[in-house]
């Protein structure tokens, strides 16, 4: 049971990185309002992650409340957002609905190998040439 809480909380992690830089693209700057208003989270629940990813150094918060990635929260931000990009639009070219695919995307990127996944994006580069 463990490892299984571990890994919903690693999915959390990435999930709340990936929004605040999805937010930033959007954004001049990211409050916890607006992370809580994108995932239809309380703000309670978003104030205590917040205080999760600085304490481990994936953000740093302004005294105004500005919400900012570091250069380590950025990194994993952008690697789970690359896999959910390139999984999405990959199964949307299969055929699939994009509401199924981003649901299903959101899904694999937090469970597949760094290893699986280089291969699919191989894969998937070389078969549109």
């Amino acid at each position: 049971m463990m490892s299984y809480t571990k890994h919903k909380s690693e999915e959390s992690v990435q999930d709340y990185l990936e929004t605040i830089l999805i937010l930033s693209s959007r954004l001049s700057q990211v409050r916890s309002i607006d992370i809580a208003t994108e995932l239809s989270y309380s703000k309670p629940s978003v104030s205590v992650a917040m205080k999760n990813l600085r304490n481990n150094g994936y953000i740093t918060v302004s005294e105004e409340g500005y919400i900012r990635l570091t250069e380590t929260g950025k990194k994993i931000a952008e690697t789970v957002y690359e896999k959910h990009t390139v999984l999405s639009d990959w199964l949307i070219r299969l055929g699939v609905t994009p509401e199924v695919a981003v649901a299903d995307a959101c899904k694999m990127e937090h469970d597949i190998s760094p290893e699986s996944f280089e291969a699919m994006k191989l894969y998937i580069l070389n078969s549109d040439k």
